[in-house]
């Protein structure tokens, strides 16, 4: 879901209500001149760990597995602090080009350092291309909007990086956007919910994570948990196919001739504040705010890098629509779990499909463990006002757990020193199946992931990571981080943890409870 906040959500619904839907899908602009990824960098840093990757994997021979792509090197990002650290490690070591492409980029101090970053590696030459999601250039504040529209202009101005939106409506405000929406409801309601930062074609970084304060710790009123992974080989040329399709698709659009020369106009100035604020910023204390070296990280990195096989399946744009290749995906692959499934993601809605799923798998022997958000944890209530579900996923047999807002794990995983959020919530979209793959990615476990949003996940076939995302998950569902969701002998729904047991869900304030009964009055689809 992630809209940048409630009270946009709140009035695209009222228009949506009001206006009603148009009945078919377009693609909304003409085709861009194809361009295509360039082919991987035979030099630097990036380009020596991935041979070093496949000089590892040559012991292991042949092995059966759901991939036919050669072996590469994984690392799980269940940290906010790292998984910016990374992705600056990555955007440093870059020779040749960046491509990524995220469905929210904030204004924020994550989006600044993250642009600041960019601008350094294509300052050197680096070729960089950005797709973001038009609905990711929805600002939460008026200094975030001041700061997106420099990072934008930048972004626009600069002759190595080259910015592409996604289904745009045309409109820059607020307003303006909900009545395009409300009027074009059908078409702008497919969104790019993709997120991947590959480099030099040999890395890349896939999950759940946006370009936000919140998405790594800075936050200081709300952060996310969250899963990403670091991949170095052959899962990078996975990712890059992903985003030429985005890239070269007709649901892009690039800033037009006198966009393009206001930007250049404004470019040193815009260039210089960005600098300054970037100093000015009182939350970027872990990190350097300007390119360095990564030599010595990634040497200890290397040996420690877990090995497999991988898929990267996304869904794909096309002039009538967007595929729905990833539920396809997991409703065809789940089933076939043996012995256990874990799963955590965000947004849960698995319907009538979903639970019946889940009560074959019980049913077969397999254990399956399920960790969301509780209404406390959730960041969009509109998704916990249709938890019809939770009795019909204990009757099949499955646990079922619910992030605490104030879990333990907050100080540890989350939260990135000097912040100290108020609240956390689930942000993860992960699985692992038999402990033997693991599953990270964009995709929620509600209708919108499943048919209106483009998803994109990475299939690695790793028992040891597996292992870790399994440790991951179960550290979560723990009684200091988690609720666990049960029945009492009169089959009504109770809430446990280390603390106790209450039989009301758990919520923040009345303003969360108030928001679960409004969002009911619209149907799931629209979550």
């Amino acid at each position: 879901m992630n809209q940048p906040t409630h009270r946009s959500l709140i009035i695209a619904l009222m228009l949506i209500t009001l206006a009603g839907c148009s009945t078919t899908v377009r693609a909304p602009f003409e085709m861009p001149e194809a361009e295509w990824t360039q082919p991987a960098a035979t030099d630097g840093l990036l380009a020596e760990i991935a041979a070093g990757v496949t000089a590892r994997a040559e012991p292991l021979g042949d092995q059966p597995c759901h991939s036919d792509a050669g072996v590469s090197g994984f690392k799980l990002l269940d940290r906010g602090e790292d998984a910016l650290r990374w992705r600056l490690a990555l955007i440093d070591s870059a020779t040749q080009s960046i491509d990524t492409q995220y469905y929210l980029y904030h204004g924020d101090s994550t989006g600044l350092l993250f642009t600041s970053r960019l601008l350094d590696a294509a300052d050197r030459g680096v070729k960089v291309r950005i797709i973001i999601d038009d609905m990711g250039t929805l600002a939460i504040s008026p200094s975030q909007a001041k700061l997106r529209d420099s990072m934008g202009a930048l972004m626009i101005a600069h002759p190595n990086i080259s910015l592409r939106l996604f289904n745009s409506s045309g409109n820059r405000n607020l307003l303006g956007r909900g009545w395009s929406f409300a009027t074009q409801f059908e078409q702008l309601n497919h969104r790019m919910h993709n997120k991947s930062l590959t480099v030099d074609n040999h890395a890349t970084i896939v999950g759940g994570r946006n370009i936000g304060d919140e998405y790594i710790g800075l936050n200081p009123h709300f952060n996310f948990r969250d899963i990403d992974v670091l991949g170095f080989g052959p899962v990078a040329g996975q990712a890059s196919s992903v985003f030429d399709l985005f890239w070269n698709s007709g649901w892009v659009m690039t800033a037009d001739p006198s966009t393009q020369k206001k930007a250049e106009g404004i470019y040193e100035t815009q260039r210089l504040a960005l600098e300054q604020e970037l100093k000015q910023s009182e939350t970027l204390t872990q990190f350097s705010l300007v390119a360095r070296s990564w030599e010595s990280e990634f040497d200890a990195l290397t040996p420690r890098l877990h090995l497999g096989r991988s898929k990267v399946v996304t869904d794909r744009p096309h002039s009538d629509g967007i595929s729905n290749e990833v539920f396809d995906w997991v409703m065809e692959n789940l089933p076939g779990v043996q012995k256990d499934l874990l799963v955590t993601n965000a947004y849960l809605i698995p319907g009538p499909e979903g639970v019946a799923m889940l009560d074959d798998l019980v049913t077969a022997g397999a254990e399956v463990t399920i960790h969301t958000n509780s209404l406390a944890s959730q960041d969009v209530a509109a998704v916990n006002s249709h938890k019809a579900w939770r009795k019909p996923i204990l009757a099949s047999g499955a646990s079922l757990f619910e992030a605490r807002q104030d879990a333990a794990i907050k100080q540890s995983m989350v939260d990135t020193q000097p912040v100290s959020a108020r609240y956390m919530g689930v942000h993860s979209k992960s699985l692992v199946m038999d402990r033997r793959f693991a599953v990270i990615g964009s995709a929620n476990l509600d209708p919108r992931s499943a048919f209106l949003n483009s998803e994109m996940i990475a299939i690695i076939d790793s028992e040891s990571l597996a292992e870790e995302l399994a440790q991951a998950i179960l550290l979560d569902i723990s009684p200091a981080n988690s609720w666990e969701v049960d029945l009492n002998d009169k089959n009504q729904i109770i809430w446990r943890n280390d603390v106790g047991t209450v039989s009301r869900q758990p919520a923040r304030n009345g303003w969360q409870r108030f928001q679960d009964l409004f969002f009911m009055l619209f149907p799931k689809r629209l979550y």
